[in-house]
Order: C-alpha cells, then structure tokens, then sequence
C-alpha cells in the first residue's frame, strides 16, 4: 500500500475493539472466522504438546492461537495470531499480546488461509527476523522448515509424515512427524 492509495491503513488499537478475531498485516485486516477443521486443530495441539514437552517449564514459552503477536513494538499497522509461537525472551511476552520478534513460528494450512499464510506472513515474518518458520502442510503431509539467514529465509527442509523433523535454530529439537501428521 503506498502512500497514494484511497484505502484506510487500520492500526492495532482500532481493530482491538472488532468483534471476534482479526490479523492485521501492514494495515490490512484480516478476519480469522470461520473456525479452524478439527484435523487442523488435532497438529497445532500435537505440535504445541511436542514443543512445550521439548522447551519445558524453564526454557522457552509456547503459545497457541488465539494469542496476538506485534512483531515489532513500533509497528501499529500488525499483529498476528500464528498457529504457535515460541518465545525464548519471556520480557516480550504481556498481559495481552507479546510485542517482539518470536524465535519460531509455525502456520497450519487452511484451505480459506493458505494463500495468505505463504505469501503475506511468510514476507512478514522474514522482514520481522523471525529465526525459524515452519508451515504444516497436513493435505500434503508435509512440514516446512524455514531458517533465517542474512535477513532472508535461504535454509529449507521439507520433511513427510514419516520423517524426523529436525530444527535449525534449535538443533536438539526432533519431532516424529507420524506422531503429528496421521497419514
């Protein structure tokens, strides 16, 4: 959006008084509706069971959706809600929201958000610094691993439902993947 277009720019203090759940994307609304499939929420939980198993109760924090995100704290114009979030600096976590770049983040694809989620949020997510970026992949059955390098997602491994995810940034963490994605 440039600065001669006609369309209102929303910030984050305007949408946080919209019914029901919002993303916000350089100004641009996003809603969240309608819920999720029940296959969708079956990985986020699984993986978010993997994650706080792998991170414990002293290390990283772990956050499912819904819980909002600000990447970046001079930022008004995004906030999103990933499927989970992990926080290795537990001063950027609120009340409401977390204001700062997470270490890893991870996406379940949606039919009605899959577009956005490769393209938007990925663009985002690289631009904001975010070290690790999976997108999960459950028609496929697969999970992508994306790695920051010099600002730019340059590492990516693709791993199918009968592999060992291995992380890049956390190089202890190994999930089985036919744990997560039931073939």
């Amino acid at each position: 959006m440039t600065e001669t277009d006609s369309t209102h720019k929303f910030m984050i203090k305007e949408v946080s008084h919209w019914d029901g759940q919002w993303e916000l994307i350089d100004g641009v609304p996003f809603n969240m509706t309608p819920a999720p499939s029940a296959t969708h929420q079956r990985i986020v939980g699984e993986l978010f069971f993997a994650l706080r198993s792998y991170f414990g109760t002293d290390g990283c924090a772990v956050f499912i959706a819904p819980f909002d995100v600000q990447l970046d704290k001079s930022d008004d114009y995004t906030i999103v809600q990933p499927d989970v979030s992990v926080f290795c600096r537990r001063e950027l976590i609120c009340e409401h929201r977390a204001i700062g770049c997470p270490d890893l983040l991870v996406e379940v694809l949606s039919p009605s958000r899959a577009l956005k989620d490769r393209n938007q949020k990925f663009k985002l997510f690289e631009r904001s610094g975010v070290q690790e970026f999976w997108i999960v992949d459950a028609h496929n059955q697969t999970v992508e691993v994306y790695g920051l390098s010099d600002g730019h997602y340059r590492e990516r491994a693709v791993f199918g439902h009968t592999d060992t995810l291995r992380s890049f940034q956390f190089p202890d963490l190994q999930i089985e993947l036919k744990r997560i994605l039931f073939a």
